[in-house]
């Protein structure tokens, strides 16, 4: 299901740009949810057009079950997200680190959404290489985990972050212009959180 952030705005209203917010986390409630909405009030002072897609609310099967050989076709969630995809400039993702990757919900979204011939195609059959189509586009990562900087990108190698930068946007065109950690999560305090919430708030200022 899509949501407006800002009720009554229109692919071509005002000067603002044209943002997607996916919130991958299954949950119904959590402190990514919280993210997303102190992006999207910074967002909106700056008077840019934003849309949600709560991947937790969406009906779709997750799981790509013929691979891209075999043809699946895309539920009506599906073709509206693709349709939001193709509408936005800025794509902003937020989402958890669970097992230092992807959410399942989060990689079958992707699984299923970015197929050959939206996101990118092959040149030829023989081609190991695939030509970008969702060039022009840019993005913000929000992701939280429970892991320590450090310990995350020098000891696990970040595998949730270099996935998504270099293996999934990037590869279909998408630059990818902030990434940013919130961790570490468990037992963090209420002054961090709030910190952190108005970090949020100031990349959608700046998106």
């Amino acid at each position: 299901m899509v949501e407006a952030a800002k009720s009554g705005a229109t692919p071509l209203e005002g000067d603002g740009k044209r943002i997607l917010l996916i919130l991958g986390s299954p949950k119904v409630d959590g402190f990514c949810h919280a993210l997303a909405d102190a992006y999207i009030q910074g967002a909106r002072s700056r008077d840019h057009v934003v849309r949600v897609l709560k991947l937790g609310e969406m009906a779709f099967d997750p799981v790509l079950r013929g691979g891209y050989e075999r043809g699946q076709d895309l539920e009506a969630d599906l073709l509206e997200a693709q349709r939001q995809v193709h509408w936005a400039q800025h794509i902003v993702l937020v989402y958890p680190i669970w097992w230092g990757g992807l959410p399942a919900l989060l990689q079958g979204f992707f699984d299923r959404v970015f197929q050959p011939g939206f996101a990118f195609r092959f040149r030829t059959p023989q081609d190991r290489e695939w030509e970008p189509l969702l060039g022009g586009r840019s993005a913000d990562l929000l992701v939280t985990h429970d892991q320590t900087h450090w310990r995350y990108r020098l000891r696990q190698g970040a595998p949730g972050l270099r996935q998504m930068v270099r293996c999934i946007l990037g590869p279909c065109g998408i630059q990818t212009r902030h990434l940013e950690e919130f961790s570490p999560m468990r037992g963090s305090t209420e002054e961090q959180r709030q910190g952190w919430l108005k970090r949020a708030e100031q990349l959608g200022s700046q998106a």
